[in-house]
């Protein structure tokens, strides 16, 4: 693998503790506070802040998969940085750093959905800044587990592009050899107060609960929800649904203030399981 083909991290020491130990020790510590038995999963959905703020809600969703082989990570584009003409921008090939080490990519997965999808091309430009998959990744390594991911961003949040991914998405994972999860990375409203914050959210997340990725799309559109990677969830719960998967549950729900003590303008975050 040549140094090009590793994706190295953006956020270390920003998002999360540069020093493997002190990375370790704090996901550890999240995982062992949430409760919940693993099982396997069709999808979910995590937090992708500070670990300070966000990394007990994502513990909440860690602690209850049995991760499979194959994790396709949906991630919002924050950064604009965006070389694909479908904008469904995958990393195809390689690995991802973080100060645990490598997570190698699924590679056979990833080229297969980019032959299939007219949406997504491999476009590294895309994930060079971009921490949303990043932050994720703690919490697959403390777990142990041989797991690879697909991480795909995307830049664009309309339902007929989510629907395409997903139509896609659900017909490769059908045929896949190996187990696959499909986990999409948000973080819930952003700058309100979090009485308004709670209110708005519920409103996506209610529509996530029925496996309505439409619904959600449309909730946070009209109701002005700040919900940064309402695509990557959108997709998620469709492709889910088309698995077969009958049930979300909202496992956890919580806000910045929770840390800082300020319920005046929090940044909310919520974790969601369907199977």
């Amino acid at each position: 693998m040549s140094a090009a083909e590793v994706r190295r991290p953006a956020v270390a020491g920003a998002f999360y503790p540069r020093n493997a130990g002190e990375l370790r020790e704090l996901v550890g510590a999240c995982l062992a506070e949430a409760s919940g038995d693993p099982a396997p999963a069709r999808a979910a959905l995590a937090p992708h802040a500070g670990l300070i703020y966000s990394g007990r809600c994502a513990a909440h969703v860690f602690r209850r998969l049995t991760l499979p082989p194959v994790v396709v990570i949906l991630a919002p584009n924050h950064t604009g940085r965006v070389g694909a003409p479908g904008g469904a921008s995958v990393w195809a090939h390689g690995a991802f750093g973080t100060p645990l080490g490598e997570v190698p990519v699924a590679h056979a997965f990833a080229e297969a959905l980019t032959t299939r999808c007219a949406l997504a091309t491999h476009d590294p430009v895309a994930h060079l800044a971009e921490h949303a998959i990043e932050v994720e990744l703690p919490f697959l390594q403390v777990a142990e587990r041989e797991c690879a991911i697909v991480p795909v961003v995307l830049a664009w949040d309309d339902w007929a592009r989510c629907r395409q991914l997903a139509e896609d998405l659900a017909l490769l994972v059908r045929d896949w050899p190996q187990d696959v999860l499909l986990l999409a990375s948000s973080d819930m409203t952003h700058y309100e107060s979090a009485e308004q914050a709670a209110r708005k959210d519920r409103l996506a997340l209610d529509a996530a609960e029925r496996l309505d990725g439409e619904a959600l799309l449309d909730a946070c559109h009209r109701h002005h929800i700040t919900m940064c990677g309402r695509a990557p969830a959108a997709v998620a719960l469709e492709t889910a649904r088309r698995l077969g998967a009958t049930a979300a549950q909202v496992v956890d729900y919580r806000h910045s203030g929770w840390v800082t003590g300020d319920d005046a303008q929090v940044v909310a975050y919520a974790g969601l399981v369907i199977r």
